[in-house]
């Protein structure tokens, strides 16, 4: 028999791989069977492996270390997590275990970094930086952060005005950073991001301004490409204009030392992605130094944001098909039972594929269908895959003892912050049961009810009844 599931999976893609396996005949993921965990909490559920998100931390560590030290780079590395993919404490927990870095992006963020700080899992000489237009309240908390002596605090200046509010609310002296504007992709809707200060007024605006205030020590030029670091010639012409304004601001800034290059690292969102990060990391560092020894300057320490790198492939969403129609003679639907717009909206609201595999029936035939959510809204659906414009399924029965389980797998980062998890949901259809598991001392799997499913109750407060 050749049109099982498991062989077209096995002839389309190199399988089993990393993150993925079979075993008697049920999906694990990073070694977890994920049979056990839908028998003792039921669907839909969410899952976070904690271990995965030290593993990917440690990978971009060692690959940058080991890139500076093949090519002699002088300066150091250091690595960002961006609190927005992800604001669960027991991911930060995992995350600041690693001993990283800190990026924020709102006001409430200073009160997260406070937290972290009261646990003991950060000191005061953690980096924290401080990212993002910032409304009043933001700044006043980052001049709190300051002067309760976390002395590593660098508010990155997204616009020229900011200077002032900073030159206002904090007392002491303070890094900065300054972002710069950079180019959009050429089919993006607009020609220069929204986001920096235009790299033909950095210059002057550091001479004007900043230079002249000795409070304020500027130690770091921030670059990002929204795309994220890719092998393009648009990420290597963005990142090389900036090298060379940093060249440039170096010989007059003798306190400048950092380039945070901001722009996350892709994951993978299909079992035939291919990303050479080794390469890219080579080539960075590569090219940072290179122009740095062109314009005899000190190489700079580099700062990388990684957000859905640290978290996304740790995540996966569990749903049980629940039932099938056929509406017509092509378009067969498996019905979930949630809803793809209020559980993984970036599937609805940028098209955004995940890998998407069945727990169990890897045996059946396959079949293609349309992945249907509860809600009433006509774009709860899922029809295509990253390398495909179609989603195959294995075939079942609806009369068979055990009914199909399907996974949205690397869900990790940003799905819960977009939909809100935990509060008013599009037909009120509810935030699914969140699991976390880790590896106690021994390495064998330890799973806890980290949220339970949200209920009537919840809602109807929120909602004043």
């Amino acid at each position: 028999m050749t049109n099982r599931y498991f062989d077209l999976i096995d002839q389309t893609y190199y399988f089993p791989q990393e993150g993925f396996d079979i075993e008697d005949g049920y999906l694990t993921f990073h070694g977890i069977p994920l049979i056990y965990l839908i028998k003792k909490y039921g669907t839909p559920l969410k899952l976070t492996y904690l271990p995965n998100i030290g593993s990917q931390i440690k990978k971009a560590r060692n690959m940058f270390n080991k890139a500076m030290k093949s090519k002699g780079y002088q300066g150091k590395y250091h690595y960002c997590y961006c609190t927005k993919s992800c604001h669960f404490s027991a991911v930060l927990s995992e995350v600041m275990e690693q001993e990283v870095q800190i990026e924020t992006s709102s006001s409430f963020d200073i009160d997260l970094i406070l937290k972290l700080y009261e646990k003991k899992e950060i000191t005061k000489d953690t980096f924290i930086i401080n990212n993002g237009f910032k409304p009043a309240n933001y700044i006043k908390k980052i001049a709190e952060l300051v002067e309760l002596g976390f002395t590593n605090t660098v508010p990155v200046l997204d616009n020229m005005d900011e200077f002032e509010l900073y030159k206002k609310h904090i007392k002491g002296d303070c890094k900065i950073g300054l972002r710069v504007a950079s180019e959009e992709e050429p089919n993006f809707a607009v020609y220069t991001s929204r986001l920096g200060i235009p790299q033909s007024e950095v210059l002057s605006f550091y001479k004007r301004r900043i230079a002249r205030n000795k409070r304020f020590k500027f130690k770091m030029l921030h670059f990002f490409v929204d795309t994220g670091i890719k092998d393009t010639l648009y990420y290597w012409g963005e990142l090389k204009k900036v090298v060379k304004l940093y060249c440039e601001l170096k010989k007059i800034c003798p306190e400048l030392d950092s380039l945070n290059i901001g722009g996350g690292m892709p994951i993978r969102n299909s079992l035939g992605f291919e990303f050479d990060y080794k390469h890219m990391a080579t080539e960075i560092v590569n090219m940072i130094k290179e122009a740095c020894d062109e314009a005899a300057i000190p190489h700079p320490d580099i700062f990388t944001e990684f957000g859905k790198y640290t978290v996304g492939e740790s995540g996966a969403t569990i749903f049980s098909v629940i039932g099938q129609k056929q509406q017509n003679d092509s378009e067969l639907w498996y019905m979930i039972d949630n809803s793809l717009m209020n559980t993984i909206p970036d599937s609805w609201g940028i098209n955004q594929n995940f890998i998407l595999l069945p727990i169990n029936k890897w045996k059946n035939e396959y079949t293609r269908i349309n992945i249907g959510g509860l809600s009433c809204d006509n774009s709860d659906y899922y029809n295509s895959e990253t390398h495909e414009t179609q989603v195959f399924l294995p075939k079942f029965n609806a009369k068979d003892k055990e009914t199909l389980f399907i996974g949205f797998f690397h869900t990790g980062a940003y799905q819960d912050a977009i939909s809100g998890y935990g509060g008013i949901k599009h037909c009120l259809i509810p935030s699914p049961k969140h699991i976390i598991v880790d590896r106690d001392k021994k390495g064998n799997l330890v799973d806890t009810l980290y949220h339970p499913e949200q209920n009537a109750e919840d809602m109807m407060r929120i909602l004043g009844y």
